[in-house]
């Protein structure tokens, strides 16, 4: 285990980010690739079958890599600014209180682009608390 954290021996530079919503699996997963998918990818239609390309309105582009459904949703993701793509993972989960959402972004180039990608999937998991709330 590394000594820095989010740096891995095999993936490089990773993130997590997790957040429990007080609402069925169920709803949360049609809603994260339904309604509220412009939340978290941007703009975009996302496929269901492996290898489908996907481009957002603001240039980020990838392809799906795995797609287990009201499980987990797996894609690479290229903003237009960079050279590399990582791999981004949206998971959901049975909760006591709800359903735990949880992204995870693994093989980012540097410390920097993993506190740029930290702070943006905070916000992101923040908009989706506050969009699944009741009321």
């Amino acid at each position: 285990m590394s000594a820095t954290p989010g740096l891995t021996k095999d993936a490089g530079w990773e993130l997590g980010v997790r957040r429990t919503v007080p609402v069925p699996l169920d709803a949360v997963w049609d809603y994260l690739l339904g309604d509220g998918l412009a939340l978290w990818l941007g703009a975009a239609e996302l496929g269901t079958r492996k290898g489908d390309a996907y481009v957002t309105g603001q240039g980020v582009r990838g392809e799906l890599r795995s797609r287990t459904e009201r499980v987990r949703v797996r894609l690479t993701w290229r903003p237009p600014d960079s050279t590399h793509d990582s791999t981004l993972q949206i998971t959901v989960s049975p909760a006591a209180t709800g359903t735990t959402i949880g992204i995870h972004q693994e093989r980012l180039a540097s410390a920097f682009e993993r506190e740029l990608m930290l702070a943006h999937w905070r916000e992101v998991a923040e908009r989706i608390a506050v969009a699944l709330s009741p009321g």
